[in-house]
């Protein structure tokens, strides 16, 4: 095995980890939702916290999922001609789409979603959300953004590099 492939495969078990931490997520949004639920309609005591919590976890599980989710080929494609291709030019075009879309992509998101958790750390922003009478600071939330971008340029280097050993291999 190369040091290529250990790079892949490292990079491919930090996605895998992602995702496993992303499913397991699900666990607190559905007790805040059942919490939620109950308070309003059995005792009629809604509450603005487990919304929040919902949904804040909801956006982070999202996004953390991505870069597993480009590893298991989940991210939308269209299949038209794609599965008419060899894998050779299935790969070829993959790498172009990646170097030229991608990766210049996900850089501007690194970049912005930094600069605005930066900004949030900073100012010391704070969500309404009180966690044990502490305010959630927003940059932890805002820091999913970056750190989403950092997986996702992360796992497209892990393809990048199945498309060249596929262009090599054949």
């Amino acid at each position: 095995m190369t040091i290529v492939d250990r790079i892949s495969r490292s990079i491919d078990a930090v996605s895998t980890a992602a995702g496993w931490i992303a499913g397991w997520m699900i666990v607190p949004i559905t007790l805040a939702v059942s919490y939620e639920v109950v308070a309003r309609y059995a005792f009629h005591a809604p509450t603005t916290w487990s919304y929040e919590v919902g949904w804040m976890l909801y956006g982070a599980q999202f996004m953390l999922a991505g870069a597993y989710t480009l590893l298991k080929g989940g991210h939308i494609r269209t299949d038209v001609l794609y599965e008419r291709w060899s894998p050779k030019t299935r790969a070829a075009i993959d790498a172009v789409c990646y170097v030229l879309f991608f990766f210049p992509g996900l850089l501007c998101i690194l970049y912005a979603g930094a600069v605005e958790a930066g900004h949030a750390w900073e100012i010391g922003e704070r969500t309404g959300l009180r966690i044990f009478i502490v305010p959630v600071p927003m940059f932890v939330l805002k820091g999913v953004i970056p750190l989403t971008a950092a997986l996702l340029l992360l796992q497209g280097v892990s393809e990048l590099i199945r498309c060249a050993r596929t262009l090599r291999a054949g």
